[in-house]
């Protein structure tokens, strides 16, 4: 049954005369038929927020619900797809419309005219449980779709094909519980407020590997993780995450551009499909999805974007795939929230956002994790979420933040000031913190080195130390410091300059391997610990200082990993060159 608009605010509509609808249930507004989702409900009139821009739309116009929630497309052809915010594949809509999408238009997700080489798992006569794998495509040279039995079904297969298909032809049939036969296809469909079930939840210990030695090293992400990384315009927020997503070491990487800059976003588009996989020299795009909401689209489909994302990311973990998504930017989405709350005249919270923020964020976050599937085999998969945040003006005191760090247990503090230093990533060692340390300790004894742990905390302290002594540098000169305070200022400046300083665009810098963090960072401490001794023993700081090995140490980021054994050289030749020192040898002077 058909409703009529009798207001519009905006992206806010309101309809009346609709009387079976739910809430969250999709509609199609106005002669323009654009897209829209209830999100309220009095009597017989609703709320609906709408997807697209609503110039032109007046009361009287017809509202047409279409019965069903917000929901994905889910199935081969996702991999290296652009969507929008509501899962419309942007580059199919640039060839059927230009290069400005027009409103009301619609187009399926996944291709219905590809078909897909689909070879089952099963076999006729089999009793299948919802995530249960099917067969499989090869829908990229580099990854396999797990074609699943949706979570809400079970039965007994009694027909199963092998052969092309497109996504929605029927590649077997099965028996449910009641008798009922249902058609298998390639997709299928999911809300996107409703996370996807699994078996169970595990903790998360093995570590996300970005190659960002600040990060790994210093204050290091778990696969299933969360991290919130909030930093002022111009602190390099984007460009860690697309570092992350170039780099991180999971299988499929989902990244929403949500309400960013349309050049931000357009450098992704731009740059990801030239990009080539370092772990396996295919493009990138083979293991990527794209999302594009940027900040000139429709303010409503913000929220959508981020839901969609997450529901694409939790579908590859079902697979069994690791997975690491980056929302680029939260803060965004939460603007839409507040636009959206303040013309259905809701009660405002704190800085007019709605009172329900802090659990719509939480929502996002707590739908990541380390889990095993559902399905017989017991399949592991994770979905990791680094979430950018954009306070104004860079204050970590605003709702949308503290909101974040209530659900996450990585906060990632940019300081503008180093990223305007040129100090890259500019994530702030003071403030910074990582909640995963000790769990990832235990993967750091076990697979890189024992002493790792150690050299972090000691490291740390480091430039804990190094900022009370500039306290006192200001305040009475560096004369009034001893030498071992001196050497303390010199080491904090080696791990600053040598080892937390990355250069994105440099081909050997923009990644290291943990073995090569642990060398580096090994040979900046055993330095400090050897100078350390020699200055105790009456030793001169000074010729501590000029030994030509500390040149080598700066230069170490520079190594290849192919010959990262000269790293392990380096510690014995700064041993070396300090014992000669105690022994009185000057020939490098």
């Amino acid at each position: 049954m058909k409703g009529k608009i009798i207001r519009v605010a905006g992206p806010l509509v309101i309809a009346k005369g609709l009387t079976d609808v739910k809430m969250y249930e999709m509609v199609r507004v106005g002669n323009l038929e654009l897209f829209g989702e209830i999100i309220g409900l009095d009597k017989d009139t609703c709320a609906i927020q709408v997807y697209e821009e609503t110039q032109g739309i007046g009361p009287g116009e017809p509202v047409y619900p279409l019965g069903e929630p917000l929901s994905v497309e889910l199935g081969p052809g996702i991999i290296g797809q652009i969507y929008d915010g509501i899962q419309r594949p942007l580059s199919q809509l640039a060839i059927k419309t230009g290069d400005f999408i027009s409103r009301g238009i619609s187009l399926p997700a996944l291709d219905r005219e590809r078909k897909w080489d689909f070879e089952p798992r099963i076999k006729i006569g089999d009793y299948v449980e919802g995530g249960d794998i099917l067969g499989v495509v090869q829908e990229t040279s580099i990854l396999e779709h797990r074609i699943l039995l949706p979570p809400n079904l079970r039965g007994k297969i009694i027909d199963i094909r092998e052969g092309s298909f497109t996504v929605d032809e029927t590649i077997g049939i099965l028996e449910d519980e009641k008798g009922n036969r249902i058609e298998l296809k390639l997709m299928h469909k999911w809300p996107v407020r409703y996370p996807r079930p699994v078996k169970e939840k595990k903790p998360p210990t093995v570590p996300l590997i970005t190659g960002q030695r600040v990060l790994d090293t210093f204050f290091p992400l778990v696969k299933g993780g969360t991290a919130c990384v909030p930093g002022p315009f111009g602190s390099g927020k984007t460009i860690i995450q697309h570092q992350l997503a170039k780099w991180s070491d999971t299988e499929v990487v989902v990244y929403i551009g949500c309400g960013e800059r349309g050049n931000e976003m357009t450098e992704v588009l731009i740059e990801f499909p030239e990009l080539k996989d370092p772990r396996t020299g295919k493009p990138l795009m083979e293991r990527t999805v794209l999302i594009a909401n940027t900040s000139n689209m429709p303010v409503a489909a913000r929220e959508a974007s981020v839901f969609t994302g997450i529901t694409i990311a939790e579908y590859f973990r079902d697979m069994g795939y690791h997975v690491s998504l980056m929302a680029d930017s939260t803060s965004r989405w939460a603007e839409a929230m507040r636009e959206i709350s303040g013309r259905l005249g809701e009660m405002p919270g704190e800085e007019g956002y709605p009172a329900y923020l802090a659990s719509r964020i939480a929502s996002f976050y707590e739908r990541a994790g380390l889990v095993i599937c559902l399905g017989k085999d017991n399949r592991i998969g994770s979905v990791s979420i680094i979430g950018a945040v954009s306070p104004p003006g860079g204050d970590l005191s605003d709702p949308v933040v503290q909101a974040t760090l209530r659900v996450t247990k990585v906060f990632w503090g940019l300081d503008a000031h180093l990223a305007f230093s040129r100090h890259f990533p500019a994530v702030d060692w003071l403030i910074s913190y990582s909640l995963y340390v000790e769990p990832v300790s235990e993967y750091w004894k076990k697979n890189v080195a024992i002493d790792l742990y150690d050299l972090r905390q000691t490291a740390m302290a480091i430039l804990q130390r190094e900022a009370e002594l500039q306290d006192i540098v200001r305040l009475v000169g560096m004369e009034a410091l001893s030498p071992q305070d001196r050497l303390v200022l010199e080491v904090a400046r080696s791990i600053r300059e040598d080892f937390l300083h990355q250069n994105a665009l440099h081909e050997v810098d923009t990644f290291s391997s943990l073995k090569k963090q642990y060398l580096m960072l090994k040979n900046i401490i055993n330095f400090y610990r050897q100078g350390s001794k020699a200055i105790d023993m009456g030793i001169d700081l000074g010729d501590i200082l000029k030994i030509p090995e500390r040149e080598k140490i700066a230069q170490m980021k520079y190594i290849p990993e192919n010959e990262i054994y000269k790293l392990e050289e380096l510690i014995e030749l700064v041993e070396k060159r300090i014992m000669d020192i105690k022994e009185g040898v000057r020939e490098y002077v």
